[in-house]
C-alpha cells in the first residue's frame, strides 16, 4: 500500500478508503468489515472506534480493518472528521462512509463511489425509487423539507440529504478536513450545505437499506417529534456558515 510521500505515479485505479464510524458495535462491526472487503477487495477499511467501551476495536482488527481509536465519544461528526484527515494524510483519492451496524449494503458501495465520476460528493439515497425503506410523521416531513431546500442550493434533485452513505473525491475530502462539524446533523446537513456553497457538486445514487445487524437503533418515537425542529435549525445554522476555500494543491494530485 502506498502511503504518504510523493504520489504513486504508477497507480491506475483510485485508492478508496472506507470510513466506518463505530460506537459499541461489537455485535456487527466484524461481519460488516468482512462484507465490505469481500465486495471491494482493493479498498482499505478504517474503523474509527468512537470511544467504545466494548470490544469493537478488537473485532474490527480481527476482520481486517485498520482501527483509529478515539479516547472518548465524539459522535459521528467527530469520528468522520478524523477519518477524512486520515484519508488526506495517507493520500487516498476517494473515501466513503459505511455504517458499522450493517444497514448500508456493501453491494451498493461501488455504485455510490461511481457517482464521483460526475460530482465531488455522491449520496446513497434511500428515497430514490429503489428498495422499500420508509419513514413517517415528523421525520418524513423534515426529510422532505430538507431535500427540497438543499436541492435548490445544489441545483439537482436530492431526496435523502441526511443519508450517511456518501462518498467523497479529493476535493470533497479536502473540504471536509476544513469544515466537518460534530454537532447534531452537522455530519449530514451542515457539512453538505457548506460544501455546496463552497463550489462542490453533488449527485445521488439509489440504494437499499437493510435492518441493523446488531445493537440498538439510535432513534425512537419520542425523538422523532423533535427531529423536524432540530433539522430546520441545523439548516439555518448551515446557511449562516462562511464558505470555505480549499487550495488547489490540496486535491490536484
Amino acid at each position: 500500500m502506498h502511503r504518504g510521500g510523493e504520489p504513486d505515479i504508477h497507480r491506475t485505479t483510485p485508492r478508496l478508503l472506507v470510513i466506518m464510524p463505530a460506537w459499541n458495535e461489537s455485535e456487527s462491526v466484524g461481519a460488516t468489515v468482512r462484507e465490505v472487503l469481500a465486495a471491494v477487495p482493493g479498498c482499505e477499511v478504517l474503523v474509527v472506534d468512537d470511544g467504545s467501551t466494548d470490544g469493537t476495536a478488537g473485532f474490527a482488527e480481527a476482520a481486517g480493518a485498520s482501527v483509529l481509536r478515539l479516547p472518548y465519544n465524539l459522535g459521528v461528526g467527530g469520528a468522520m472528521r478524523a477519518g477524512f484527515k486520515y484519508a488526506r494524510r495517507w493520500d487516498f483519492d476517494q473515501a466513503i462512509q459505511v455504517d458499522a451496524d450493517g444497514q448500508h449494503d456493501p453491494k451498493d458501495l461501488i455504485a455510490v463511489v461511481d457517482g464521483l465520476r460526475h460530482a465531488d460528493i455522491s449520496i446513497g439515497a434511500r428515497f430514490a425509487d429503489k428498495g422499500d425503506y420508509t419513514v413517517r410523521g415528523p421525520r418524513k416531513w423534515a426529510m422532505t423539507f430538507l431535500g427540497r431546500s438543499i436541492s435548490l442550493l445544489a441545483r439537482t434533485r436530492l431526496t435523502d440529504v441526511t443519508s450517511g452513505f456518501r462518498a467523497a473525491n479529493r476535493r470533497a475530502i479536502a473540504q471536509y478536513c476544513e469544515h466537518y462539524p460534530a454537532e447534531y446533523l452537522g455530519d449530514t446537513i451542515d457539512s453538505l450545505v457548506v460544501a455546496i456553497r463552497s463550489g462542490l457538486t453533488v449527485t445521488q445514487v439509489p440504494v437499499e437499506m437493510r435492518p441493523r445487524q446488531g445493537g440498538q437503533p439510535s432513534h425512537n418515537p419520542a425523538k422523532a417529534a423533535l427531529y423536524l425542529g432540530r433539522s430546520g435549525f441545523a439548516l439555518v445554522i448551515a446557511l449562516t456558515r462562511k464558505r470555505t476555500v480549499v487550495l488547489e494543491e490540496e486535491f490536484s494530485r
